[in-house]
């Protein structure tokens, strides 16, 4: 089923140095760009980490440090890397949880400025999981009856994502529907409000915390009620973006005094 798109979209799959969204590094991304009108545009590009990989994630997809000793650090490929995705929608395979995160931190590190939050997000593993409880290579097999030849690379990943997503589209047609905005609802388990899920909207719209002590409570209350906290997450091991977020919200408060 071709995607009915109002926006352009970009499927994209991330190699990284390890899972920590904090202080993880990318080591390979590639992207397909899926236009409205059909065409599609594909880059893969290996980067830098300007750190060890670790041995571990090597065995996983093969990216060893002299593989990329000699390729680009991420802040020095980021402003393409945000022209070629901007004004389009974002999906990937677990990119709620992991590689939209990812990718957020590297902007943020780079100095890159770019806006994703009027972006839709598609997490094609979630959708999957909500309908099958699969893997990626399973999702690949059971939806396109083909085997995931080179799975934990890129390029193949990233591939399989966008074929996985339309034959859904095609075995669903009664619980799925053909639009991004749908789409990007279903992928959703809470509403973050920022990528790493750490701040979420509840039912009124109004941020509360999701982790910790404080879970579920109203962020603004947590402010008045013990401003120190807020000193504590900044200083703690949490995303860049959740501090970002942080702080917009502390300044908003002090705004509307």
């Amino acid at each position: 089923m071709k995607l009915n798109l109002k926006n352009p979209i970009v499927f994209f799959d991330l190699e990284t140095t390890g899972v920590n969204i904090n202080s993880d590094r990318i080591v390979e991304i590639c992207y397909l760009k899926v236009h409205p009108n059909g065409n599609e545009e594909s880059k893969t590009l290996r980067i830098n980490p300007e750190m060890h990989i670790p041995e571990e994630s090597s065995a996983i997809h093969g990216i060893y440090d002299q593989d990329v000793a000699d390729c680009p650090t991420f802040k020095e490929v980021a402003k393409n890397i945000a022209r070629d995705i901007e004004g389009a929608d974002l999906a990937g395979f677990n990119s709620n949880r992991f590689d939209i995160p990812v990718l957020a931190e590297e902007f943020i590190r780079a100095g890159v400025d770019i806006d994703m939050s009027k972006r839709k997000f598609i997490d094609v593993q979630v959708i999957f999981h909500k309908m099958e409880q699969r893997t990626l290579s399973a999702a690949y097999k059971f939806y396109c009856q083909k085997s995931l030849e080179d799975a934990h690379t890129a390029e193949a990943d990233t591939r399989a994502t966008y074929e996985v997503l339309k034959a859904q589209l095609d075995r669903y047609p009664d619980e799925l529907k053909n639009d991004m905005a749908f789409l990007a609802e279903c992928s959703s388990y809470n509403k973050n409000v920022d990528f790493a899920g750490r701040i979420v909207y509840d039912d009124k719209g109004e941020e509360i915390f999701n982790f910790g002590k404080y879970k579920g409570i109203s962020v603004k209350d947590i402010f008045k009620k013990d401003p120190g906290y807020y000193s504590w997450m900044l200083n703690s091991d949490f995303t860049l973006n959740t501090k970002a977020v942080l702080t917009k919200i502390k300044l908003r408060e002090f705004t509307d005094k």
